[in-house]
């Protein structure tokens, strides 16, 4: 079936408009500030060019990204002494991605985020079997999903970055052909905007997020357990053994994942409990307090007291999982020669809720063909106060 072609020129347009992008000033070329080389990243995977992108705003701060699974491969940003520090683990060549242990690594993850149960969904009366990578269960979209394939990528200033993926009808078991386009804008505020659309010609289910390991003090920093982390959640979605959720939304009050208030990461990591000792640790879906569907809102904070640097994620998702490094076992060695060990890092990815084709009293992650997929996450890196 020929793939359509869903006009993303009119998208393209609208969005560039309202973000008042500059003209692109070649800041394609390798920076030797970076503790990474372009030309590292160039070359080709299945007959697609791979690169490197890197964008910078007036304030200093860089993002660089590569568009073999839409990484985010580094990230710099300055502490209360003004001393820059590469806040995201990664690799500094894309030999380092090709073969990591830990695959989502900075990676855009579709074309669904997170587990879904047995690898099966049933969907308009027809079951639908996706290979499965996580014991019985599919994760992030299968094997082969958006974090292993390269995206035509279109940098348009020094701030905007524009990537686009066509899934195919049927790619890793999913119904219909899904035309996605991820812009990456880093505002002068220091926020990192990831803005994702989508257009299908069958319903099919669609959750995007990114997939960024970080860790506030440096990625050869160390422990992240002394961050101190807030989740705008009252609720979130306790698991099966196998990290499934159970359909229920439960109350944080009381227990080990209760962050409305500021409180250590490893604080509580290591009391007796079922749904800790489940996940080794947190890997656990938070239902955002949300004032109204779809809005961007606030969803967590996570500050490290030790370089002052303070992270602060809003979405527009209803739900944000949070990933403290817990299947970190030192087996990959990323930049500047430093092991990525247990607990080195930690991930908050604005989502739907995990295994949300086959829990039909989660918020629904079908796009139908009339319809577009619009999601937003900002992540803006600054200085306590």
């Amino acid at each position: 079936m020929p793939v359509k072609n869903f006009c993303y020129p009119i998208f393209l347009c609208i969005l560039v408009t309202s973000y008042g992008c500059k003209t692109n000033k070649d800041s394609s070329q390798t920076d030797t500030a970076l503790p990474i080389q372009r030309t590292d990243f160039q070359t080709q995977i299945n007959g697609n060019q791979t690169d490197l992108f890197i964008l910078q705003n007036e304030q200093g701060m860089k993002v660089a990204i590569t568009n073999y699974g839409g990484r985010i491969v580094s990230w710099l940003a300055p502490d209360t002494d003004g001393n820059y520090d590469d806040i995201v683990l990664g690799f500094d060549s894309i030999d380092g991605y090709l073969n990591a242990n830990e695959v989502y690594f900075g990676a855009l993850i579709g074309r669904v985020g997170n587990r879904i149960k047995g690898g099966k969904f049933t969907l308009k009366g027809s079951t639908y079997s996706l290979p499965t990578n996580d014991g019985p269960n599919t994760l992030h979209g299968g094997p082969d999903g958006f974090h292993n394939v390269v995206w035509k990528a279109r940098q348009l200033s020094d701030q905007h970055l524009v990537l686009q993926y066509v899934s195919k009808d049927g790619e890793e078991g999913f119904p219909g052909n899904l035309n996605v386009q991820v812009q990456y804008i880093l505002t002068d505020d220091n926020e990192l905007n990831i803005d994702y659309t989508a257009v299908t010609d069958k319903p099919t289910p669609v959750n995007l997020t990114s997939h960024a390991f970080f860790n506030l003090g440096g990625a050869a920093s160390g422990t992240i357990n002394n961050h101190e982390l807030m989740i705008n959640a009252d609720r979130y979605t306790p698991v099966d053994s196998a990290l499934i959720p159970t359909g229920k939304l439960v109350p944080v009050k009381d227990t080990p994942f209760d962050f409305t208030e500021s409180t250590p990461i490893g604080q509580r990591v290591d009391q007796p409990n079922e749904q800790l000792a489940y996940g080794s640790g947190y890997d656990h879906n938070f239902v955002l307090n949300k004032p109204r569907e779809g809005i961007l809102s606030a969803a967590a904070r996570a500050y490290d007291p030790g370089s002052g640097r303070l992270l602060e994620v809003a979405t527009t998702e209803p739900g944000v999982q949070f990933y403290g490094g817990n299947f970190l076992d030192g087996s990959d060695t990323g930049k500047e020669g430093s092991p990525y060990n247990h607990r080195t890092a930690f991930c908050l990815e604005p989502q739907h809720y995990p295994d949300s084709p086959n829990q039909p009293g989660f918020p629904s992650t079908i796009l139908q063909p009339e319809s577009i997929y619009h999601s937003l996450s900002v992540y803006r890196v600054t200085i306590k106060k």
